[in-house]
């Protein structure tokens, strides 16, 4: 067995499955994460059956890459979190891409990212998104357009929409007024996340 990587302690017991873990929580391949990681596949392998030990800096690479910290990557106890988000409007605080308004309306760092959108009448609505993740929508106010592959849904407020992301979809709103939803993913906040709201240059 190879020794130990320098930067670290000597025995990490548990991250080779936590990174394992992780990697595929995310939906990634041993090769999408190692060249994200700027790491051989063969190299990621080795880590994540134990058979070599990560230096601090690979520690901080994947840690950014899976959208966690170095500590919970080292099975220590994260920080107390605020199960309080309050209300505020769209805009301000929150953001735009592309037309689109967002907030977040959960915790940050968690499995699920939770926002309020408003969607723009006539923007994106061309746009195919394809990636990793599952999706919910909630139609708070306004009439949205979801196509999952070849089917079009025209939601109503009230009406949801629960979806596997890898499903090619589009989505848009149908009113001049546009509409307001909620949005709830589990894509974390990593380069991926990126594809879902925007053009690939605004994170949530």
């Amino acid at each position: 067995m190879n020794p130990p990587e320098a930067g670290v302690a000597d025995e990490l017991p548990g991250i080779a499955p936590r990174l394992r873990d992780l990697r595929r929580n995310r939906g990634l391949t041993l090769e999408g994460a190692a060249r994200r990681a700027g790491l051989s596949p063969a190299h990621l392998s080795r880590l994540e059956t134990g058979n070599r030990q990560p230096s601090l800096p690979m520690l901080l690479g994947l840690a950014r890459i899976y959208g966690t910290t170095v500590s919970e990557l080292l099975g220590e106890m994260p920080p107390e979190r605020d199960a309080i988000v309050r209300g505020g409007p769209l805009g301000g605080a929150g953001a735009e891409a592309d037309g689109w308004q967002y907030r977040q309306a959960g915790g940050p760092g968690r499995a699920m990212q939770a926002l309020r959108v408003r969607v723009t009448y006539g923007v994106q609505g061309d746009l195919v998104r394809v990636h990793p993740g599952e999706e919910w929508l909630h139609v708070l106010d306004g009439r949205l357009r979801v196509v999952l592959g070849e089917t079009v849904h025209d939601l109503e407020p009230g009406d949801s929409a629960h979806f596997d992301s890898l499903t090619p979809h589009r989505i848009a709103a149908l009113d001049p007024g546009g509409v307001q939803l909620l949005f709830v993913h589990t894509l974390l906040q990593s380069p991926v996340a990126e594809l879902c709201l925007g053009s690939g240059t605004h994170r949530f």
